[in-house]
C-alpha cells in the first residue's frame, strides 16, 4: 500500500528536470522525496547521484522559499491593528 502511494506521488510530480522555480511546493516536495529515496537506495552511479543531489539542493531551497512566502502571508493575515503580530484573541 505504501509503495502504491509512493508511485502515485511520483506520477503526479512534475517531470524531473523541469525548471525548479516553476514548480509548486507540492510538486517540488514530491520530487525531492523521490530523489532522497533514490539516493538512499545507493543504486545510482556516482555522477547520477551527484546530479540528483544538486537537483535536490535546488528543490530544498525552493521549498524553503515557498514556506517563507506562505509564512509571511499568514503573518500579514494575523497582523493586529496596532501593527504587532500575534494570534487573534477572538478566534
Amino acid at each position: 500500500m505504501a509503495e502504491a502511494k509512493q508511485q502515485t506521488a511520483a506520477a503526479t510530480a512534475a517531470p524531473t528536470g523541469a525548471d525548479v522555480s516553476a514548480l509548486s511546493f507540492e510538486e517540488a516536495l514530491a520530487e525531492l522525496e523521490q530523489i532522497v529515496r533514490g539516493l538512499e537506495s545507493g543504486q545510482q552511479k556516482l555522477e547520477d547521484a551527484i546530479g540528483a543531489y544538486e537537483r535536490g539542493a535546488a528543490l530544498r531551497r525552493h521549498c524553503e522559499a515557498k514556506l517563507a512566502e506562505a509564512e509571511a502571508r499568514v503573518a500579514s493575515i494575523v497582523e493586529r491593528a496596532d501593527g504587532t503580530l500575534g494570534l487573534r484573541e477572538d478566534g
